[in-house]
Order: C-alpha cells, then structure tokens, then sequence
C-alpha cells in the first residue's frame, strides 16, 4: 500500500497553516489599515529604490555632463525622497504597534476568558505559571509574528523588488551574476529550521519553570523562610535560567549559522559585480552613472535580503509561542456556557445525594454510591477521617467536577441539569483555605455581590463580627488586605469570607472546616459570625472538630465514600459507633469550646 506523503498544511500547528490561519482570524480584521501600512511601505521602498537610481543621475551628470544645474535639481529630488521615506516610515511603524497592541490585548482577553471556562480538575494538571507565560509569551508571540510577516511582505520584499529593479534596469547581465548566490543560501537555511522549532519549544518550558518557581517561592515566603529554604528554591530557579541560558545560546548559534555563508556569498556578489562593472567602465566605456547606480542598489538591497533569507527561521522561533495559546484556546472548554439549560429555581433549598459514585482518577472512587438529604433551613453536619470524601461533596455541589453515577438533586431538579451560573449563585462557599483578592476589605466582601450597597456591605460585615476590627484600622473599609489577604490576621480573613458570604444572601450554605486553623478566641468569633450565616438557611458543614457540630441538626458520619451512620449528636452517642469513637478521642480537648452552630 502507497503511503500518502504528508503534506506542510496537514498538520494544525505547521507553520503554513498557523499562520494562515493567524492572518485570517487576527488580522484580517485590521486589512484597512494594513493597506495602509503597506501603501507607506511602497512609498519607503520607492523612495529607496529612487534614490539608488538618482545618485547614477547625479555621477553621469557631474562626470560625463558637467552640469552643476542638473546636479543640484538631482540632489533636491533626493532630500525630498528621503524626507517621504522618513515620514512613511514613521507612521508605518505607528500604524503596526497599534495594531499589534491591539492583537495582543485581544488574544490576552480570549485565553483569560478561555481559562474562565475551565473546570476546576483542568487546574490541577497544570501549573498556574504555565497558563502566566501562554498568557504573556504567546499573545506576544502572535502578534510578533504578524508584524514579522507583514514587515519583511511590506517593508523587505517591495524594497527588494525596486532595487532589483534599478539593477535590472542599469545592467541585466550583472543582476544575473548577483542571482546566482540566492539558491545555496536557501537550501542552508531550510536545514536551521527544524533545530530552531525543538530549541524554541525548550526554552519555552523553561522559562515557565523559572516563573514556576518564583511565583511559589513568594507565596510560599513564609515557608520558605521558616525551613530556611532560600539556597534550595535559589538552586531550583539557578537551574532553570541556565537552561534558558543554554537554550538561548544554542538559538543564537543555531540561528546565526547562515550568518557567516550569507556574509561569504554576498562578498562573492558584490566582488564579482564590482569586477564586471570595473571591467565595463574601463574597457567598453560605459557610463560609470549606471555602474554606480547598480553598486549602491546591490548594496542596498542586501540587508533586506538577508533578512528575508531569515525569515523562515525567526518565525519558526515565534511560532512556538503562538502555538502554545492557541492551543489553550482551541481546546474544548471543561465548564462550557449553559445558556440552554434551564435555571435551578429554589423553593425549599433541599438538598439531597442520591446514590452518587465519583473519583478523580479511573478505577478509584471517592464516593461510592452516597445519598443522604439535607433538609431545608437546618444544619447538616459532614464529619470523619480525613480522605473519606467530604470536602469532595462540596466540589460536587458546586459542580467543580461532575458526578459519575448517580445524581445530585436540589428541589427535586438534578443539578447538573441546570446552568452553572443559577446553582453557584443560590449558593455561598466559605472555606478553611480563605482566598482574599488584591484589594480593600470593601471590594473583598462586596465580591459576595456585584454591585452592593454601602449599607449592605456594612450590615454583611456587622453580622459577620468583623466590622469593630475593620473600623480600628485608619482607613477602615479601604484598608488594603495585601496579597492572598496576609494582612489580616486568620480570624479577620475568615470573618471577611463570612461577610463575603452574607453579603451574597443565598439560600444555601457551605462552609468547609471554617474555623479547623483558628485560635480559641478567634474561632468563637468566627462561630458567633457562622450562626448569623446559616440561621434559616440549607447549610452543609465540614468539621473535624465534632464539638462545634453537636447543636447540628443532622449529622452524617461519612468514611470510605459511603455515609456509614446518620443522626443528632445525642443519638449517634448512644449508638457507640464510629461517632462515638471520634467524639471520644477529641473530647478532653474540646469540653470548654463553644459550637459552631447553635441550635437555629
């Protein structure tokens, strides 16, 4: 059976369909002032182009017609020339940054909206520095290589062709000569290109490894600092930016290969054109104008033409970053818009696991088969050892993930049959792990709900038992939280997340070991601001602490993925089953704390 050879365009990510495909969805939009670009990059090439040819004029007319009229006539077209290609230039350059800037910030926005719509298991498969450097390298990368193309099209070609062009005219027998060397210097570049794709690919990979390692040791600053871990995460970074070095350097000297030959060939060309020309002058009496002329269009034209001898090598460099975001972008979205799925309507807030099976890797279940209801307006309690599967109840709550088997149901509507958007907000989430964002207090509680009042951030903070901390600060609401909330003490995030939540006002509650990293004194505060919260609300607790869920209404032992006893605090104690056993072993340490939940 033949084999079907493969052709440069099968591929998705070559280079030829790239960027065809990059000029089609990214810069098409922008023809008109392209056109416009390219319209100045003619006038720049023709006025290079003119003035090679004019400055024959002006030896041909100072040697062989000694006039100094026409001399002087030559020499004002030539201001004026080089006037014209100083103004296009400029504003060529104007025109592409814009529309370069413009590109960048475009492809910015889709692969931020792109990651948006990504589930939360996609995070967890990859670094977030990686999806930092697509960000900046690859949106970068997409717009360096339209401007590369649009350049060396616009600006390299058409002054290549207008010197080609006055050498043509002046002397074709030369041009011919000059040609010759154009064919090796091709077949030598083909053969960088394929080394350029693998080392570019490289240091793409390691330049994400030195953000990767930044960005977790700022962080991390506290423990980094706590284990003395300063020379470790230095030699981490030390030996990522020397695999940049290495591959930046090989780039260069891979890339710069043709350099040499380039320079080589081109000396062959101009001395054999400076050899015929000489020989013509001298021996046939030509006009010495034109062989001037040719030499000063030859010599022009060279740069132009070395860097179109390059180009295949420097986008096959820039290539990489642009396949790196568009490869983000075109992968199908893990939390795609539900726009045609219905709202989930609440009446009750009933909620309820029936016979839900889930595991974040194949064959190995978290849940297995699980139901229990948590009845509307009361507390249910989620407790046991740790791994058994409760916090994972939550992520499917929230739909972070999708169950397997089985269904959850809230209001006797399956949720996964309803859009996202209307689930999570009927629902608040507060967290042990509290994340605050760059801000004030104000914009952190008021994130709860886009677009509250004053008042309704100031009533959310009161119930919250944060609003006396909050106003001893200088500027009260506006106080900045830092990074990641560091500050504020533990208990102040907590209560901001809390306020966070009330703010939002919604009808059920999910909060996941809310106080298990408090002191004493900050977790009675934090339970005083929980009460507040769940009073007349579903509300679903994770605790490991089991003195702060004995006023719960419902308590659901859950160990293994199954829910293996369910009762109050008083029951499950006079059933002396795994609850018992639990409670026993953290009672001694926990007679004198408060609950978390009152009996509301």
């Amino acid at each position: 059976m033949t084999k079907t050879p493969r052709k440069i365009t099968d591929d998705p990510y070559g280079a030829a369909r790239l960027i065809r495909r990059l000029f089609t969805e990214q810069g098409l939009g922008y023809w008109r002032r392209y056109l416009l670009a390219f319209i100045l990059m003619a006038i720049s090439a023709g006025s290079t182009a003119g003035s090679a040819y004019l400055l024959g004029q002006v030896i041909n007319q100072a040697y062989i017609n000694r006039s100094i009229g026409g001399i002087m006539t030559l020499s004002g077209i030539i201001i004026v020339l080089f006037t014209a290609k100083g103004v296009a230039t400029y504003w060529q350059s104007i025109i592409l940054s814009r529309i370069s800037n413009a590109i960048l910030a475009n492809n910015q926005r889709r692969l931020f909206t792109k990651l948006m719509h990504e589930s939360v298991g996609f995070y967890s498969q990859s670094h977030s520095s990686e999806f930092l450097a697509r960000l900046s390298a690859g949106a970068s990368s997409v717009t360096q290589v339209l401007s590369l193309v649009v350049t060396a099209v616009g600006k390299d070609l058409l002054s290549l062709i207008g010197l080609v062009s006055v050498m043509v005219f002046q002397d074709p027998m030369l041009s011919l000569v000059s040609f010759v060397v154009a064919p090796p210097l091709f077949l030598f570049v083909r053969k960088i290109v394929r080394r350029i794709k693998n080392l570019a690919h490289s240091q793409f990979t390691s330049n994400t490894n030195i953000m990767e390692t930044v960005q977790e040791s700022l962080q991390g600053i506290r423990t980094v600092k706590a284990f003395s871990l300063e020379e470790t995460m230095q030699a981490r970074v030390n030996k990522s930016i020397a695999e940049v070095e290495a591959h930046a350097n090989k780039i260069t000297r891979v890339s710069n290969r043709s350099g040499p030959f380039m320079e080589m060939l081109g000396g062959i060309a101009i001395a054999s054109a400076l050899m015929y020309g000489g020989y013509r002058v001298i021996v046939t009496n030509a006009a010495p104008g034109q062989f001037v002329s040719f030499i000063t269009a030859f010599l022009l034209a060279y740069e132009p033409a070395k860097r179109l001898a390059r180009l295949n090598i420097d986008l096959n460099s820039l290539l990489v970053g642009a396949r790196k975001l568009l490869e983000i972008i075109d992968s199908p979205a893990t939390e795609p818009d539900e726009n045609d799925k219905p709202a989930l309507k609440l009446t009750e807030a009933k909620v309820e696991l029936r016979d839900v099976t889930f595991a974040y890797r194949a064959n190995e279940p978290v849940l297995k088969r699980m139901s229990f209801i948590a009845e509307p307006g009361k507390v249910s309690a989620l407790v046991g050892p740790s791994g058994g599967g409760k916090s994972t109840v939550l992520s499917l709550l929230l739909r972070f993930y999708e169950v397997d088997q089985g269904a959850i149901v809230i209001d006797n509507q399956i949720i996964s049959d309803c859009s996202r958007a209307s689930l999570r907000e009927q629902t608040a989430y507060v967290g042990q792990d509290v994340y605050l964002f760059r801000g004030t207090i104000r914009e952190n509680i008021a994130f709860g709900k886009i677009g509250a009042t004053e008042d309704e951030i100031i009533a959310a903070a009161k119930a919250a038992f944060a609003h006396d901390f909050i106003t001893s600060f200088p500027l009260g609401y506006d106080t900045p939280v830092g990074e990641h909330g560091t500050q504020l003490s533990g208990g102040q995030r907590q209560r901001v997340a809390i306020a966070r939540a009330l703010v939002k006002n919604a009808p059920i509650i999910l909060l996941d070991e809310a106080t298990a990293a408090l002191d004493s004194e900050s977790e009675k505060l934090v339970q005083e601001a929980i009460e507040h919260l769940c009073r007349g609300r579903t509300t679903i607790v994770i605790a490991h602490r089991l003195h702060t869920i004995m006023y719960a209404d419902k308590i659901f032992v859950i160990e293994g993925g199954v829910v293996v006893e369910s009762g109050q605090h008083e029951d499950l104690l006079l059933k002396n089953g795994r609850y018992s056993s639990f409670f026993r072993l953290q009672q001694r340490d926990n007679n004198n704390a408060a609950p978390l939940v009152a009996n509301v």
